[in-house]
């Protein structure tokens, strides 16, 4: 028989993992904490109606200790079979990150993290230059709350342009509004994001992303909307599936 102190214990480890382990926003990775020896593989689809183009990225995270994250992507981008050629379909650039939490303070209700970024972005074709990646990442859980802040600044080797990125992303637990007492449930998450990218030279791309999420031991599948407010103001949508091993 389960008593009431194995339920409180019980309570708090469903808390952090469901809610500090598997949920994040939909734009970045970069978020998610991965324990010591553990992993994250991502597939994310994005795609534009109005190009008729998609994205596929693979994203791969390694959680070296708790504080030491290594993170990388590697986008490859499709086009329509009316659209499609040798330059279309191609690797983009491969994304390496080094995350580390200066941050971290833990309780019942939630947690707070705050870590720095530094990488690269490493070209997959000869003609492209590397760049340098830079910036931090932050994250406030509390109860059915959790916020997501990440801003990464990209500086172009040689003749390759800066670049840079930010997301900053509001997620709700739908269901359930209380965890029971007994067993793993599953957790449905609204998603609500503003993000920005931005190319030297261009005016930054200001997005609203809305999203849901469904989380469930290993496995969470997400997926939603995206709308540039500015610029072009094209749509999107995104797909992903992650395992958390």
């Amino acid at each position: 028989m389960v008593t009431q102190w194995q339920k409180v214990v019980l309570f708090f480890l469903l808390s952090i993992f469901i809610n500090a382990s598997l949920a994040m926003g939909l734009r970045s990775l970069v978020a998610l904490p991965v324990e010591k020896g553990g992993g994250v593989l991502r597939v994310a689809i994005l795609g534009t109606e109005e190009s008729e183009r998609e994205t596929i990225t693979t994203a791969l995270a390694y959680g070296i200790n708790a504080q030491q994250t290594l993170l990388m992507g590697l986008p490859y981008r499709v086009s329509s079979a009316t659209h499609s050629s040798q330059k279309n379909n191609r690797l983009g650039d491969m994304s390496l990150l080094y995350r580390h939490l200066v941050v971290q303070q833990d309780s019942r209700p939630g947690t707070n993290r705050f870590g720095l970024l530094a990488g690269a972005l490493i070209p997959t074709e000869q003609d492209n230059e590397l760049a340098i990646q830079g910036g931090f990442v932050f994250t406030h859980f509390k109860r059915r709350h959790e916020i997501d802040i990440d801003a990464v600044y990209q500086a172009g080797q040689n003749d390759r342009l800066d670049s840079g990125r930010f997301d900053l992303s509001w997620q709700y637990r739908l269901s359930p509004q209380s965890y029971p007492d007994w067993g793993i449930p599953q957790q449905i998450n609204s998603i609500m994001e503003f993000n920005g990218r931005w190319l030297q030279g261009q005016d930054t791309t200001g997005q609203l992303t809305l999203g849901l999420q469904w989380l469930y031991t290993q496995w969470v599948i997400e997926g939603g909307l995206v709308k540039d407010i500015n610029n072009n103001k094209q749509r999107h949508y995104l797909f992903s599936v992650r395992f958390h091993f």
